[in-house]
């Protein structure tokens, strides 16, 4: 059975638009309240954990949420901004039944979304969601009284969040003498970040650690890095983080304003456990990690398997093969030795003590990494078209294919939402990147 509302990270959309309207949050609390309290064992009373990021919205939401849970008899917390990460880990700690987030992640202000976690800290089975899916095609209703459910509030979330990222930190290192440009993406991290790192000894200049609302991922953060490269450069600091508006993504600069993405620090992270004698099995990418990285893993020896798109996807193949390690490109990052999800404030602490106890640079810890250009083109369809028979696209795509032997790959995607196919070639180098991917790009469109 396919689901109706939730994608591959939760529920997510344009604020006033359903499903991100009152009604249906208040209906959508009810029913994950009811699924809860169902799986629970008997006369054990649920309660829950509600964490968000900085948008406006999120008032609005959360609000909608606590009334749907207490309807159902669940018992809220409330913790504020807080990481979706931070929330993953208070729910662990507290020993709560779940956890709430709602967070639209990297998208702008204008848009929000609903997360769940167990709690084991894991985000929610797909069989899980598709059981409060089928619950909010009941009619709502409300416990008695005597039943419903309470709210509290959480005093000192952050604190407590700050002192775990703390934790992942080795014992014998610590950052003093770096001078580190943060940028929190005016969202979630803008007060658990920045302490974070002073507290481990370093020079912190923070940057999008404002927010009003409105200014979530706004030119700032690990999608729109171009802020956190200038400043770098204007302090002379020594490295530079972006994390997105929810903390869960990372992006890393260096003193030269050189951005890294998720896919060299994965190899950062698997290196430097591996050098550490740690044993990590291998290490999971995504089917868009860069074949530069997947090539560079298996040369240290490790296995290396690729996973959907979405860092769900790369948590369950970490956990069918009892793996720590594993990532995207667009900065969320695994660590499963440290925590239970992606965490980008936790994921840049690795990455910085590997920094430390070698004392090298982020581009002296990829040395002879070179990545391989990337092409990307998306080409529009015809809502009839599939792409999977059409006998002269996969004679085109084999063609290249051949052409691409122990020089790059090729990949290709359906949009999930439009017609539009993606087509990605990777080559070692550019021109062959963009000529392999214009001649397939080139065949599709003429249909």
């Amino acid at each position: 059975m396919s689901k109706k509302y939730f994608g591959t990270d939760g529920i997510r959309g344009e604020v006033g638009i359903p499903p991100i309207v009152p009604d249906f949050m208040l209906r959508l609390g009810y029913a994950a309240g009811k699924v809860l309290t169902r799986h629970a064992k008997p006369n054990e009373r649920q309660r829950v954990l509600i964490g968000k990021d900085t948008r406006i919205s999120g008032y609005l939401l959360e609000a909608a949420l606590e009334s749907g849970f207490s309807a159902a008899g669940v018992d809220v917390t409330l913790c504020g901004p807080m990481p979706t990460p931070g929330v993953a880990y208070l729910t662990k700690a507290l020993r709560l039944s779940a956890g709430v987030v709602i967070s639209a992640s990297h998208n702008l202000y204008q848009d929000n979304g609903i997360k769940f976690f167990t709690a084991k800290g894991d985000k929610f089975s797909d069989a899980f969601e598709l059981e409060i899916e089928q619950e909010l095609e009941n009619r709502m209703g409300c416990v008695s009284s005597d039943k419903l459910g309470k709210a509290f509030r959480l005093d000192d979330a952050a604190g407590r969040y700050i002192e775990f990222c703390k934790s992942t930190f080795p014992a014998d290192l610590n950052l003093k003498g770096l001078t580190i440009v943060i940028d929190c993406a005016n969202g979630a991290a803008y007060h658990t970040a920045p302490p974070v790192l002073h507290e481990l000894g370093a020079h912190v200049i923070a940057i999008s650690v404002e927010p009003n609302g409105r200014n979530i991922n706004d030119r700032c953060g690990a999608t729109a890095p171009e802020a956190l490269i200038a400043k770098v450069k204007e302090c002379k600091a020594d490295i530079g983080i972006a994390l997105d508006g929810d903390a869960d993504r990372l992006q890393m600069v260096d003193s030269t304003g050189r951005l890294f993405n998720g896919d060299e620090l994965l190899y950062v992270l698997a290196k430097d456990r591996l050098d550490r004698g740690q044993k990590i099995g291998g290490v999971v990418g995504t089917l868009m990690t860069n074949l530069a990285i997947e090539n560079a893993i298996k040369k240290l020896g490790i296995g290396f398997e690729r996973a959907k798109v979405g860092d769900r996807y790369v948590l369950e193949r970490l956990q069918e093969k009892q793996w720590i390690i594993g990532g995207e490109g667009s900065g969320h990052l695994l660590c499963l030795d440290q925590h239970s999800t992606g965490d980008g404030t936790i994921a840049a602490l690795q990455v910085l003590a590997a920094m430390q106890e070698k004392q090298k640079s982020l581009k002296e810890l990829l040395d002879g990494i070179e990545i391989y250009p990337q092409v990307l083109i998306n080409i529009k369809t015809k809502p009839d078209y599939n792409w999977q028979t059409d006998q002269k696209l996969a004679s085109m795509i084999s063609r290249v294919e051949q052409s691409l032997v122990g020089k790059g790959r090729v990949l290709i995607r359906p949009s999930g939402t439009e017609p539009v196919l993606r087509v990605m070639v990777e080559a070692n180098e550019a021109n062959l990147a963009r000529q392999s991917a214009e001649a397939i790009a080139g065949e599709v469109a003429s249909h």
